[in-house]
């Protein structure tokens, strides 16, 4: 987030956005992000609207225009609505950002098939809908577009008690570069954020204060990310400055993949 006296570049004046769970987290932060830049966003969660008042009141706070939009991303049915209702409220869709994800940690032997499901169903299947709607809607519009897709490092690293999630992230930072192929022409950018370690309520459920402490010491950059860390990488994507970058695949971790040390 910028400081108090810092110039307001409003690199995305004017432009309307969509954010999947967006209530806290990465999502939060990247609505934040957004809407410091100049866009109006539609807040996404499955969590009813009064949880999503305190990201609500900052959109507000910062002068955007912010729709709060209670859907669960698997049913397809709902996303469709979503995103009419996004162009109903605000006459258009310029960025989407498919965040959404449900993470499960065990070892694979003991997961349940359910916890599988709604891994993939919200992670990977809720993604696809996200996405293939707003494509839609940004053809139909003429007008070009931006697409972030929310991945992982787990795309790339076998991370234990994982698997299902490691999945779900490997496969759609493969469905975002068919996108980015396929959307071109359309003059539509699709490009993937592949986050490192970053300190969000829902991490915390895993680890508690004293491992977060001593994950971040072996990180290059001796820190957890934050959601702003990520929230200034999807305003990059997000606007004019990346018209020539579609199907690319960020890191944004802090050193923490180059830096991975066996004897640590």
């Amino acid at each position: 987030m910028r400081t108090e006296g810092e110039a307001q570049v409003q690199r995305l004046k004017g432009k309307v956005a969509l954010v999947t769970g967006a209530a806290r987290g990465i999502g939060r932060g990247v609505a934040r992000c957004l809407a410091e830049e100049g866009a109006d966003v539609l807040v996404n969660d499955v969590v009813p609207e009064s949880e999503m008042k305190p990201v609500l009141d900052e959109l507000n706070q910062l002068g955007r225009r912010a729709l709060p939009w209670t859907a669960d991303v698997s049913d397809r049915a709902e996303v469709e609505a979503m995103v009419a209702g996004v162009v109903k409220h605000f006459g258009r869709l310029d960025i989407a950002v498919a965040n959404a994800a449900v993470s499960v940690r065990k070892p694979f032997t003991e997961f349940e098939w359910s916890e599988v499901s709604t891994v993939v169903a919200t992670g990977q299947f809720g993604v696809f809908h996200t996405c293939q709607f707003a494509a839609r809607q940004m053809i139909a519009q003429g007008k070009g577009g931006k697409i972030v897709l929310i991945g992982s490092l787990h795309a790339q690293f076998p991370f234990a008690r994982s698997a299902p999630y490691n999945m779900v992230k490997a496969a759609i930072t493969h469905l975002g570069l068919t996108m980015a192929s396929e959307l071109a022409s359309y003059r539509i950018n699709v490009n993937i954020i592949q986050p490192g370690w970053i300190d969000t309520p829902g991490e915390r459920k895993y680890a508690s204060e004293e491992e977060i402490q001593a994950g971040a010491k072996k990180i290059p950059w001796q820190r957890l990310g934050t959601p702003e860390d990520i929230g200034k990488a999807v305003v990059f994507l997000a606007s004019d400055d990346a018209d020539y970058i579609t199907g690319a695949s960020l890191r944004v971790d802090g050193g923490f993949a180059v830096g991975l040390d066996p004897k640590k």
